[in-house]
């Protein structure tokens, strides 16, 4: 194992298997019948969702099941802006500031909660957001939502519109994911941390936990508008029902079963929430809920650490399968120093001390 390690640590090792991966994801849509190309862009849809949640719960440990709402109002300010006729660079990034704004604005009372008053906070979202779109028809559409058509595929390509389609999905997702970690890996990464570990820590080395968690929170918000337009690039059209807090349940569900805290997680997580329903209604339409709540628990049960930690699994089978013993747990210093030092004598006595005197 440790020549393996070794081996994947060396750069063109890494830069060889990047290379790989950029390969397959130039190809696959080409060779992909059309429903695996759908399939694949929705994943990366809420791959995306799945990341702005682990912003703001698995990196920075705060609660929050108000996701789905940022992917809503993305997927309502695209469409808004596509029937208005609105560049489409321009409804970009409207549909990824607008949230972001919603975000920051809620943050900034939120983020000086904690526990379930910030989980009531997020959960009102959700709750508020639909009947506030089906109110506000003139924009959204109403109870009949809306639909925008811009995403075929230009004549100059020479591709179907799902493979166009998958390669936004894929160019807009990999650059947010890339962005992501780098910041969760940099000193913001780190501030997340030590907030999440301890926040009265945190205060006591010049780290504000609530500027971190504003900030958590907002970088969630902007990664949730951006799932919403890609939401529009792929489906086309927005309810109500997108927003609904039926789907921030399972977004969450999600976010823990790829792994929290997590980049891959999140991937993983965008996997089951597309993967789940559809193989659940393939063995029976009428107990989707239940056949997903046994999926849940078996895969929590075996991998609490979700999907993410199955290789860490994997090598803890093959160490006892070979019967190596298991890794040791250092001692400490003190500790090991009194096990083996020889006892000391007994003090002497009162007769003792008086005869040496003489």
């Amino acid at each position: 194992m440790a020549a393996a390690a070794g081996f994947w640590s060396r750069p063109w090792v890494r830069w060889a298997a990047v290379g790989v991966v950029v390969v397959l994801l130039i190809v696959l849509p080409l060779v992909l019948p059309e429903f695996a190309n759908q399939t694949l862009a929705r994943i990366g849809v809420f791959a995306v969702a799945v990341l702005g949640l682990n912003v703001v719960m698995g990196y920075t440990g705060q609660v929050s099941l108000g996701q789905i709402f940022f992917v809503g109002v993305g997927a309502y300010v695209t469409a808004y802006g596509v029937n208005a006729d609105w560049n489409i660079a321009l409804v970009f990034i409207l549909a990824v500031l607008i949230p972001g704004v919603i975000g920051l604005l809620v943050s900034l009372a939120a983020a000086r909660l904690g526990g379930l008053a910030i989980a009531m906070v997020t959960i009102a979202l959700p709750i508020i957001g639909v009947p506030l779109a089906k109110r506000l028809s003139e924009f959204t559409g109403g109870s009949q939502g809306s639909s925008a058509r811009f995403s075929a595929a230009p004549e100059w390509t020479g591709l179907y519109n799902d493979q166009w389609q998958l390669y936004i999905v894929i160019a807009i997702a990999g650059i947010v994911f890339l962005l992501t970690r780098n910041l969760v890996r940099g000193k913001y990464g780190r501030a997340f941390a030590i907030v999440k570990g301890n926040e009265a820590v945190a205060s006591s080395m010049g780290i504000s936990p609530y500027r971190y968690k504003v900030l958590a929170f907002t970088i969630a918000s902007l990664i949730g508008g951006v799932s919403g337009f890609l939401y529009m690039v792929v489906v086309q059209y927005t309810s109500p029902e997108t927003m609904s807090f039926g789907h921030s349940i399972t977004l969450l569900a999600a976010m823990v079963i790829g792994g929290a805290g997590s980049i891959i997680g999140s991937l993983l997580g965008g996997a089951y929430y597309v993967l789940a329903p559809q193989i659940t209604n393939a063995i029976d339409p009428s107990l989707t809920a239940v056949l997903q709540g046994i999926i849940l628990l078996a895969i929590l049960f075996v991998l609490p650490g979700g999907l993410v930690s199955l290789p860490r699994l994997f090598r803890r089978r093959k160490r006892e399968d070979r019967g190596m013993p298991p890794p040791r747990v250092a001692v400490p210093a003190a500790a090991s120093a009194s096990s083996t030092s020889p006892p000391e004598p007994n003090p002497p006595t009162q007769s003792e001390e008086k005869r040496q005197d003489t």
